[in-house]
C-alpha cells in the first residue's frame, strides 16, 4: 500500500513498534534517508514527521508482529505535539533527564518553542538519581519561561514525574523538589504536563535525551 506525493515521495505503509507508520520512500522504493535514518508518519495527512532508525522499522507482514497485534496496541501517537502547541499558540516544552550509574553524574535536558522562537537548555546537575534528573529538567524548563499567562504544554516521557506531579501519586523521596515544582506549576494560567512515549522518534523528546546525555558528558 502506498500513497504518492506530487515531489515523488511514495508513503509506503510498515510497521514501528508494533504501530502502523507510513513511510517516506523515493520512486524506487526505496526509503528516504538522512544521517542514517529514515523517515516516517503516523498518518500520511500530518505535517509533523519523525527520524527513525531504518531497522526499528518492519513490512506489516514481518515477524516483528501483525496487523491484528497493531491494532490491539495501537498507540496514536502524541498527535503532533508541535502542530498541536501551534495551533493553540502555546509553549512546547520537551524536558528529559539522564543519570549515569542512577545515582551517578547526571544531566538535564530541555527544548522550549513558542511559534518560530527555539530555546535548548542542557545542564550538568552533579550526582543525582534519574528521578531527580527528570523532575529537575521540568523545574528548569518551566522556570525559563518568561510570560506565564501563555499556554503552556510540557511532554515528559517519566512516567515517576507525570505521576508525583499531576496524578496524586504520594512521593516518599523528592518531596522539596515536587513541592517548588507543583509551586511553580500553579502560577502559570494554563500548564498542561503530558506522559509521551520515550524513544518513540518524537523529535522533541529525542533532542531532550540528547542534550541531557551530553551535559554528563561535559560536566561529569
Amino acid at each position: 500500500m502506498a500513497n504518492t506525493e506530487d515531489d515523488g515521495v511514495q508513503w509506503i505503509r510498515m510497521r514501528f513498534k508494533k504501530n502502523k507508520v507510513w513511510l517516506a520512500a523515493d520512486q524506487n522504493g526505496s526509503p528516504v534517508m538522512d544521517k542514517g535514518k529514515v523517515r516516517i508518519k503516523y498518518r500520511v495527512d500530518q505535517e509533523y514527521e519523525y527520524w527513525v532508525r531504518p531497522e526499528s522499522v518492519h513490512p506489516l507482514d514481518s515477524p516483528a508482529g501483525t496487523e491484528e497485534d497493531a491494532d490491539a496496541v495501537a498507540i496514536e501517537p502524541p498527535a503532533d505535539p508541535a502542530a498541536e502547541s501551534a495551533k493553540a499558540g502555546s509553549i512546547e516544552i520537551y524536558t528529559d533527564g539522564a543519570s549515569s550509574g542512577n545515582p551517578g553524574p547526571s544531566g538535564i535536558g530541555a527544548v522550549l518553542r513558542y511559534g518560530a522562537h527555539e530555546r535548548e537548555i542542557s545542564r550538568y546537575i552533579g550526582e543525582a538519581t534519574n528521578n531527580i534528573a527528570e523532575l529537575e529538567a521540568i523545574r528548569v524548563a518551566l522556570g525559563a519561561v518568561k510570560n506565564r499567562d501563555l499556554p503552556v504544554r510540557l511532554y515528559t516521557d517519566s512516567k515517576y514525574a507525570h505521576g508525583v506531579l499531576t496524578q496524586g501519586w504520594k512521593a516518599k523521596k523528592n518531596r522539596r523538589l515536587i513541592e517548588s515544582i507543583r509551586d511553580l506549576m500553579a502560577r502559570f494560567r494554563d500548564i498542561r504536563l503530558m506522559k509521551i512515549p520515550g524513544h518513540a522518534g518524537l523529535e522533541g523528546n529525542e533532542r531532550a535525551d540528547r542534550l541531557a546525555v551530553r551535559a554528563i558528558k561535559s560536566g561529569g
